[in-house]
């Protein structure tokens, strides 16, 4: 089994957070990562948070073990700190769930 996570951003800065991806991606094959699918959302209709939503993206890990160390690898949380952290005004967690 795997393990997904659905994931709403609010993106501020679109090269900024290209950047971002670019930088985290081969960080996150070392922990059998990848993206399943990636949106960019021109209106949200209903949502339970008061942050807005314009990126949906599904990120998907061969074990919950993977994601939890990817999320704390020291690489990784450099590279947020150069590129997410101005590039997204707010993230939210829709779901997680095996899969």
């Amino acid at each position: 089994m795997s393990y997904e996570i659905l994931v709403g951003l609010q993106v501020v800065d679109d090269c900024q957070y290209e950047a971002y991806r670019a930088a985290m991606k081969p960080i996150l094959a070392e922990y059998h990562g990848r993206f399943i699918y990636d949106f960019k959302v021109s209106e949200v209709l209903i949502s339970e948070v008061d942050d807005e939503i314009n990126r949906v993206f599904t990120i998907n890990f061969s074990c919950k073990n993977n994601m939890e160390g990817f999320f704390s690898d020291p690489n990784y949380l450099k590279v947020k700190d150069n590129y997410f952290i101005g590039s997204v005004g707010s993230a939210t967690i829709l779901s997680s769930y095996e899969k």
